[in-house]
């Protein structure tokens, strides 16, 4: 097995190639994310918002974010009118993660964007993810990059979606995930 050539980790591109910010703006938002809306201690949606959108992110009114919730990088974070986040969300957002109105996110959900050019080089490579108006991606679902819950969809607790487009209406599930019923 030791002729199978491995990734020199020290020499792969792209540690900060999604920042879009200065250093300091980054660390900046660390420490504000850390004490206003990972806090579980910090009850206040209200705060918890104020703060998001001071770092850029995009959130409608009347929306809820509960505590624990995690925010890579706020700037390229769009939420839409009355959605619901809740407690223990990760947007690992290293690209753009959009969230329509009355949508929800539910407990302990994981929505990351990047990943790594594993065969080459592990540079960081990226892809939005889209949850659609009125979706419902329930608790503990990982959500990859590239792919799109559809409006008024359902992902069932537990499940992987990797880059799948889920249509409108649909309840999805498992690992892989698939159709398992209309909405």
């Amino acid at each position: 097995m030791s002729d199978i050539p491995v990734i020199d980790l020290s020499k792969a591109p792209g540690e900060r190639a999604a920042w879009d910010r200065p250093a300091w703006f980054v660390y900046l938002w660390a420490v504000c994310e850390l004490l206003f809306v990972t806090n579980p201690w910090q009850i206040s949606s209200g705060l918890r918002i104020r703060v998001l959108r001071a770092f850029g992110a995009t959130i409608g009114a009347g929306v809820v974010f509960r505590p624990r919730t995690r925010i890579k990088f706020p700037w390229k974070l769009s939420v839409g009118d009355r959605s619901w986040i809740g407690e223990g969300v990760w947007f690992h957002n290293q690209d753009h993660v959009h969230v329509g109105s009355d949508a929800v996110i539910s407990q302990d959900a994981f929505l990351t964007t990047g990943s790594h050019r594993h065969r080459e080089d592990m540079a960081l490579i990226t892809r939005p993810i889209s949850v659609e108006d009125g979706a419902w991606v329930t608790s503990r679902c990982v959500i990859l990059g590239g792919s799109r819950i559809g409006r008024r969809a359902i992902i069932r607790p537990l499940s992987l979606v990797a880059g799948e487009a889920v249509p409108a209406g649909e309840i999805w599930g498992g690992n892989p995930v698939r159709k398992v019923a209309n909405r």
